[in-house]
Formats: structure tokens, sequence, C-alpha cells
């Protein structure tokens, strides 16, 4: 089957013919198990609330806000930002069609980053407080969520991987490589993708400046591992950038 490249991903979630519950569609095929009988899924669909519009530049949630509900993302992307108490902010992650928003909240009742939509977007909201009485009646469903908030926690510890040990270039092949495989794991291209988070927002999740940004793009097309034209970026030595990112691959001295 051919790819699809992830800029039609838009095109591809956002067409009128979509009436399916979210459960039949992206929630059920990326955010939740796989393998539930049909009558999990009739009862899954009790917790699915309204689907949000979500423009891009707003928030889908911010930082304080009580913890009422999960976010599945139907499609589009967010960016989530954690503000620090002197204002300045620091992006936590970049999040995709088919993952949850709102789990770093469960455990004090309130939201602990801003949520902000990169493009147009929608999610499907989930009542929390519905959805736990019907976690407690799919054991399935409990499991999964147990291993959504391990990945949560793998995530976190990778930033801090990425912000203490890596040099800038490794920082940059993770990233990259990061966004290919879960592209990949949607249906999509994993070699030819559009960023659609900014420069400085690439910069300020990698703890990097812009420059550095620019400097490694332009090693990276030099060494052939990559070709960007605007935002749309294509992978060209996959299997380099994984070696990159794992640092067994020496990069070249960036100039």
């Amino acid at each position: 089957m051919t790819k699809l490249s992830a800029p039609e991903t838009k095109t591809l979630f956002n067409i009128p013919a979509l009436k399916a519950s979210c459960s039949a569609f992206s929630l059920h095929e990326l955010c939740l198990p796989r393998g539930l009988a049909q009558d999990e899924i009739d009862h899954l669909d009790t917790a699915i609330g309204q689907r949000r519009r979500v423009l891009q530049g707003e928030r889908l949630f911010k930082v304080g806000e009580p913890f009422r509900k999960l976010y599945a993302i139907r499609y589009g992307h967010f960016k989530t930002v954690h503000v620090d108490a002197s204002g300045d902010q620091q992006v936590t992650g970049f999040h995709m069609t088919g993952e949850l928003l709102g789990l770093d909240a469960i455990s004090n009742d309130e939201h602990q980053c801003d949520a902000v939509a990169l493009e147009d977007s929608e999610v499907c909201e989930i009542p929390f407080d519905r959805l736990q009485k019907i976690i407690g009646q799919l054991p399935t469903l409990l499991q999964h969520f147990h291993r959504l908030m391990s990945q949560e926690i793998r995530r976190e510890q990778h930033v801090m991987l990425l912000l203490g040990n890596m040099r800038a270039e490794q920082r940059f092949a993770v990233f990259l490589t990061n966004l290919s495989l879960r592209y990949e794991e949607r249906g999509f291209s994993p070699t030819h993708f559009r960023l659609r988070m900014s420069r400085e927002d690439i910069a300020n999740y990698l703890s990097l400046t812009n420059e550095s940004i620019s400097r490694i793009v332009a090693s990276f097309k030099k060494q052939g591992l990559m070709t960007v034209d605007k935002r749309e970026v294509s992978l060209l030595e996959i299997v380099r950038l994984n070696s990159l990112a794992a640092g067994t691959e020496p990069s070249a001295p960036l100039r």
C-alpha cells in the first residue's frame, strides 16, 4: 500500500463524509487499544464527548486550568508549553493525530502546561469522570491507560536526555527520526513530511538557538542526510540519521 505524505493529514481526516464516532476512527485506531469487542466499543462510545475545533494559535487548555477532560487529537498538530514563574516558555512536546493530550494533569487535577494548536485542528473531548467509570468495567482499557502513562514518563525522560547529554546535531537527529517513526505508525511517509512547528519552536524544544538549528540543517543538507523546501522535509539517509540519533555515528563539524 502506498504511504500517504504527512502533509495530506488534514485533507485525509477533515472530510464531511466522516460521521463515525471517535472510537471508530482515530481514537480507537491510535489512542485506544485494538481488539475490543463490539459491545466494548459501544460501551466506550458513551465516554466520548463532543468534538471541538481549535484554530491555529488557539489554546486547547492552559496551565493551571482545572482538569476535567482528556483530548484525543482527531486531526491536526499541537505543541505543549510550560511557562515558569518568570514567564519564560519551554516547549515540552509536539503532538499529532491519534495522540492524547492532558494526561499530565491527572495527578493533581490541574493542567501543567499550555496546549496550543499548530494548525487548524479537531479533538474528541473525553470527560475523565465518565471515562474512569468505564475503565473499571474494561480491563483492556485500564491496561492501555497504564501503557499511555508509561509512555508519558518515557517522553519526559527522553526530553531530559535531550537537554542534558546529547550534542546539538544528535538532538536534531533524534527530533527528525522521532517524527519519522510517528508518521510511519499512522500510515504516512516516514521520509517526507511537513514541519508544522516553527524553527523557533524546534530550537526552544531542543534548548538550542535558532542559529544552531540553521547551521545543523545546512550541515545535514551538505552531508546528504535531508533536503528542506520551506517546511517540507525529505529524509534521504534514514539509516544514517538513526545512527546519528543513537550516537553511533559521528556528525560532521558544524561551521
